[in-house]
C-alpha cells in the first residue's frame, strides 16, 4: 500500500475552435494527457464552446471540456506541465472539487451526448460531401432573368433597372390623373 494522498478534482480545459473540426481527435490528446499523469476520470464532457471574453493565440472562440478526476495530488504539478507544453491545449484550470457533491459531478456526465455530437459531425461531413455536386444557381443570372428586356440593350441586373422602372411607373399614374 502507498501512502501516495489522492484528491479529487474538476478541470476546464481550452481547444481552439478548429478543434470541433476533429472532437475524437482533442479528446483523446486530453485523455493521453490525463493518463501520462495516473488520472482516473470520474466524469468527461464537452461544456461549452463559445466565444472568448479576449482573443488568445488568435483565436476568438473556443471549445471547453470539464473533467472530473481523482488523481495523486503529486502529479498535479505534472499535469499542468503537460498541459502547458501542449501545442492544442490553450489554457486549462484545475481545482480541488471535494466540495462538489457527487450528484451535480454524476448530473454533468455529457460522454454520451458528445459520442453523439462526434457522429453527427462525422455524418454531416459525409452528406456535405455528396451534396457538393448538386446544382449551383447562380445570382446574376436571377437577376439577368428578372430584369425588363430592352431589344436594343444589352441584359443590366435588376438592381440598375429598378430606380428607373419606378420612375416611369410614376410619371404614368401623374398623366393618367
Amino acid at each position: 500500500m502507498s501512502n501516495e494522498r489522492t484528491g479529487l478534482y474538476e478541470g476546464m480545459f481550452l481547444f481552439p475552435q478548429s478543434a470541433t473540426a476533429n472532437l475524437q481527435a482533442a479528446i483523446d490528446h486530453l485523455k493521453e494527457i490525463l493518463e501520462k499523469c495516473n488520472v482516473s476520470v470520474i466524469n468527461f464532457s464537452k461544456w461549452d464552446d463559445r466565444r472568448l471574453a479576449y482573443e488568445i493565440d488568435g483565436n476568438k472562440r473556443g471549445v471547453y471540456f470539464l473533467v472530473y478526476f481523482n488523481a495523486p495530488t503529486a502529479m498535479m504539478s505534472d499535469l499542468e506541465r503537460r498541459c502547458n507544453q501542449s501545442e492544442e491545449i490553450i489554457r486549462m484550470m484545475v481545482t480541488r472539487a471535494e466540495h462538489i457533491p457527487t450528484e451535480i459531478i454524476e448530473a454533468n456526465e455529457g460522454s454520451q451526448a458528445l459520442k453523439d455530437e462526434i457522429n453527427l459531425r462525422g455524418e454531416q461531413k459525409t452528406d456535405s460531401g455528396k451534396s457538393a455536386n448538386s446544382k449551383v444557381s447562380r445570382k446574376t443570372d436571377e437577376k439577368v432573368a428578372t430584369a425588363p428586356k430592352d431589344e436594343t440593350k444589352e441584359p443590366v441586373a435588376a438592381e440598375e433597372t429598378a430606380p428607373e422602372v419606378a420612375e416611369t411607373a410614376e410619371i404614368e399614374e401623374v398623366t393618367e390623373a
